[in-house]
């Protein structure tokens, strides 16, 4: 975790509870740079996913600081911006997507960032094409396989050319095909990132380094 000014995300002495439980996250800090890209590995429950939302805004800490960009971030509205500049990706892909169509799924966050219409299908056309979903425009989305939905889900983040991604569980059960298919394409995007997942040998492919959720706090991993 590089501590110095070129921090993209920086979290300090975060810690969360969900209502009427023990803290998941105690005082934690992390700090990803523009160079890093980040694995994270931790037991079930551990707060993986907690830590992901409350970097993208979806979780606020009940105490602690939340930079990004440089800038401290505590309500809805500074997280506006974070969200047009950052890929997150939902464990779920049912959670990602809500649109009747995968081209308007796709479309759905180039129109939000001002592209016109005419360039947001220009781009759907692109981001099908390199994550291998070629002509699946008009397919109707909720009567995709659970692989082609995380692929679909996987190409509304990269339609978005997002600075940062953060990736929860991106291959959690897939076919080995589907799983080899995304970690190529993840292996080639350039974005610094964090990657929740168990599948240590995934991380070692798409990110340079993994880190330990345990007891609420991060340390370094073998």
């Amino acid at each position: 975790m590089d501590s110095n000014n070129s921090a993209l995300i920086r979290l300090t002495d975060i810690t969360f509870a969900y209502p009427g439980g023990e803290p998941v996250l105690k005082d934690l800090n992390f700090t990803l740079s523009q160079t890093e890209r980040i694995g994270l590995v931790g037991p079930n429950g551990s707060g993986k996913s907690t830590l992901l939302q409350v970097m993208e805004g979806l979780l606020k800490p009940d105490s602690g600081t939340v930079e990004i960009f440089g800038q401290v971030r505590e309500t809805e509205k500074d997280f506006y911006p974070v969200r047009e500049r950052i890929g997150f990706l939902f464990q779920n892909p049912d959670d990602q997507l809500f649109c009747p169509t995968v081209a308007e799924d796709v479309a759905f966050g180039p129109l939000n960032l001002g592209k016109k219409k005419d360039e947001a299908m220009a781009i759907v056309r692109e981001t099908l094409d390199m994550i291998g979903l070629a002509g699946f425009e008009n397919r109707v989305t909720h009567k995709l396989s659970g692989g082609e939905k995380r692929l679909v889900s996987l190409a509304t983040v990269v339609a978005m050319k997002p600075e940062i991604l953060l990736l929860d569980e991106p291959i959690s059960g897939l076919d080995e095909a589907t799983a080899q298919k995304i970690t190529k394409i993840l292996a080639d995007l350039p974005q610094p990132r964090i990657v929740v997942s168990h599948d240590r040998e995934f991380l070692h492919r798409v990110t340079d380094s993994i880190l330990h959720l345990a007891n609420g706090r991060i340390q370094a991993s073998e």
